[in-house]
């Protein structure tokens, strides 16, 4: 089956879960901005939870099928319609032959993910069909989608699609403070400069992007000014450069910098930094590292959980 771009969206590249173990070579993860979402996605599809899938940011594409294909959208919300019919958010539908899906504009979050029955063929690099905008490949030939581009998707499997049960999506979006864990150079900065950090609210700038959301509102600063040797970027992690104003990075970040890391996202929230926008605020609050394991493991227990037989 192949897919016709009739208008790609304002952002919309090929992710999965990533492609780690390279950063030693200056390769960014890339992989899903919100990728429990796409996890989602793929399994309502009736596919593997970490296949290749669209992402979609603020404002979803329009795509041609040239074949019955099984379709699901999840994530923030984004009106979808096949013909004048809307295509329900969270469920599996099917998308006729020549059918056109419409997918808007993109709200309460920043992104949604398409997934297909079958997965979407594009070549594997490094082990992942991950889009990297910067390094020109993975995806589709490493780049966000275009009008014209067609696209292959792999033969659908026999995984039947999957159904949420009542009330599921509703738990996902937890609201309140980002949980951090204390990072690599907390130290560097007072017990006053991280309660500071702590108390205060910043919005997300627009000079933000898949590499890194820069922060705006309280400054934050060093014990004393000094100069860090470059060292490894954890996912997530929070640095503060000179300014002081804090910068979160992100799936395609860079994988070494040279300022001061005063926190780190833990993982169990790092989808709800995927579904931050421009102007959105965020507070943070402090956990212990067996307090962020511990939601992880959670997390991972809702997701099996929230399926209907």
């Amino acid at each position: 089956m192949t897919i016709r771009v009739l208008k790609p969206g304002l952002w919309t590249t090929v992710q999965d879960r990533g492609r780690y173990g390279y950063a030693h070579l200056g390769i960014s993860p890339c992989g899903a901005a919100d990728p429990l979402s796409l996890r989602i996605a793929n399994l309502l599809a009736g596919n593997d939870e970490y296949a290749p899938a669209f992402e979609m940011t603020l404002l979803g594409a329009t795509l041609e099928v040239d074949q019955s294909a099984i379709v699901a959208v999840s994530g923030a919300s984004c009106i979808c319609k096949v013909g004048p019919y809307r295509v329900a958010e969270h469920t599996a539908v099917e998308v006729p032959a020549g059918g056109v899906l419409q997918c808007g504009p993109i709200n309460g979050g920043a992104r949604c993910y398409l997934a297909i029955q079958g997965g979407i063929d594009v070549p594997f690099v490094m082990g992942s069909a991950s889009t990297d905008i910067r390094g020109r490949f993975g995806g589709l030939e490493g780049c966000r989608l275009q009008a014209g581009d067609v696209i292959r998707t792999n033969k659908a499997g026999g995984q039947r699609p999957g159904r949420l049960r009542a009330g599921a999506w509703d738990e996902l979006r937890r609201s309140g403070p980002i949980r951090v864990t204390r990072g690599a150079q907390n130290d560097w900065f007072s017990p006053d400069e991280w309660a500071k950090f702590l108390a205060a609210t910043y919005a997300v700038s627009e000079q933000s992007d898949r590499a890194g959301l820069r922060l705006t509102g309280e400054t934050v600063t060093p014990r004393e000014r000094r100069q860090l040797l470059t060292d490894g970027i954890p996912l997530g992690a929070i640095q503060v450069p000179q300014d002081g104003q804090p910068i979160i990075l992100f799936v395609d970040q860079q994988t070494t910098g040279g300022y001061p890391k005063i926190g780190n996202v833990i993982a169990a929230d790092m989808h709800r930094i995927g579904q931050l926008r421009p102007r959105d605020e965020v507070r943070f609050s402090e956990v212990s590292i067996p307090a962020a394991i511990e939601a992880l493991r959670q997390q991972e227990r809702w997701l099996q959980e929230i399926w209907q037989d």
